[in-house]
């Protein structure tokens, strides 16, 4: 941890699996409501590679717990036994670092960002004189749902906080259909965090960044190119993207998709396209950091992300920040009408909803879209508007002496 003179008397310890500098979603969110009170922040995480000049120039400190990466690579190698292992072990170094922490800064709440390791977060309330908010996003929450034992003590972990966070409406509506409590519920959406971008002067460099990626990987500058950014895992569904492509293509349309990520099914998405006969169209550009995902962003016309519910990993879209990110850089979506996206994405105006089980409307739409520049402005332009919209997290401690 840096020295933090501007923080004098924090007591909020914010704790979370994932944190910057680490890329994604949750990581922003977090680190969002962090710089939104960073006099009053203490933030407690996993341990990530090359973050000790990231956490030296943050305005607030940042602790972490002992997670290497031999140790990830070990329990992602090992499936189930070694996810609950790995549960365990993130479970008693949050708690105990925690316990450490309130002896250090007299912390008074404790905003825990995910329903994993929740136990932890419920003994804590127990031993230590605090009061606590929950924060959940989707996946966390189902995991909470499927055993009789674990659904009691989350239950009664919801039912002692001063307040339960959800990432969405969906989220929200899921929680209170499945459990039983009478804590008061919050909707915050995640917003994003320009700055990973260079910030909002960044707009001023969307055409030189646009003609940069176009001219990397080829593509004409007035082909219509489609975007797609996430882990490459089923339930994103690229693999939809590519089915459609010989569908665009019969249409004449100068068209080309570009995937940014990388994941479990990138052989199974090359063999697709191989086996379609679009490796022309299609462009693989792999991970891609935050400093430069915004040149792709600058660079498409349009954003398709079909997610849909993977039964078998019991998975789905708690919300979806990439939507909002293209939105800042104007840039219109496709997505489904699926969980919490529809936070996110609202139809005919920054973008189009889609049944997830309908190919055929996601064809229709996407056709729609790609020959449509006048609409794709348009809802491009609605984009930007929705994406500079911020919830303050300071609402939940309203109800609250601060």
């Amino acid at each position: 941890m840096g020295t933090h003179s501007k923080v004098t008397t924090p007591d909020i310890l914010i704790v979370s699996r994932v944190f910057p500098p680490e890329p994604g979603g949750i990581q922003d969110y977090v680190y969002n409501r962090c710089l939104q009170d960073p006099q009053r922040a203490i933030a407690l995480t996993a341990s990530a590679p090359d973050t000790k000049n990231f956490d030296a120039d943050q305005p607030f400190p940042i602790y972490r717990w002992f997670a290497p990466k031999f140790l990830h690579d070990f329990f992602a190698r090992t499936g189930l036994w070694g996810g609950i292992i790995k549960q365990i072990l993130y479970l008693i170094e949050s708690w105990a670092i925690a316990i450490g922490l309130f002896f250090r800064y007299r912390y008074r709440y404790i905003e825990w960002f995910h329903g994993y390791d929740f136990p932890a977060l419920l003994l804590l309330s127990y031993l230590l004189p605090i009061r606590y908010f929950i924060y959940l996003h989707g996946d966390d929450l189902l995991c909470s749902d499927r055993h009789p034992i674990i659904r009691a003590l989350f239950t009664r972990t919801l039912q002692r906080a001063e307040g339960v966070i959800c990432n969405s409406d969906f989220t929200c509506n899921y929680l209170k259909t499945r459990f039983q409590f009478t804590t008061p519920t919050y909707t915050i959406n995640p917003t994003i965090r320009v700055e990973k971008f260079g910030g909002q002067t960044i707009l001023d460099s969307a055409a030189n960044l646009r003609a940069e990626v176009r001219k990397a990987h080829n593509i004409p500058d007035d082909a219509v190119v489609i975007l797609s950014v996430g882990r490459l895992v089923r339930r994103k569904g690229f693999d939809r993207v590519i089915a459609t492509l010989p569908q665009l293509l019969a249409q004449n349309l100068d068209v080309y998709y570009l995937i940014c990520g990388r994941g479990a099914m990138e052989s199974e998405l090359k063999a697709l396209v191989q086996q379609l006969g679009v490796e022309q169209r299609t462009i693989f550009a792999g991970y891609v950091p935050d400093d430069r995902l915004s040149s792709y962003y600058a660079a498409c016309d349009l954003l398709a992300m079909p997610t849909f519910y993977d039964a078998e990993v019991k998975s789905i879209e708690g919300f979806g920040i990439v939507y909002l990110e293209a939105g800042f850089f104007g840039k219109p979506v496709i997505a489904s009408r699926l969980g919490g996206v529809e936070d996110a994405v609202c139809h005919g105006e920054n973008g189009l909803l889609v049944d997830p089980n309908s190919p055929t409307e996601f064809a229709d739409s996407l056709l729609l879209l790609c020959q449509d520049k006048q609409l794709r402005t348009k809802l491009g332009r609605k984009g930007q508007e929705i994406a500079s919209k911020q919830t303050p997290h300071r609402i939940i401690y309203q109800p609250l002496p601060l």
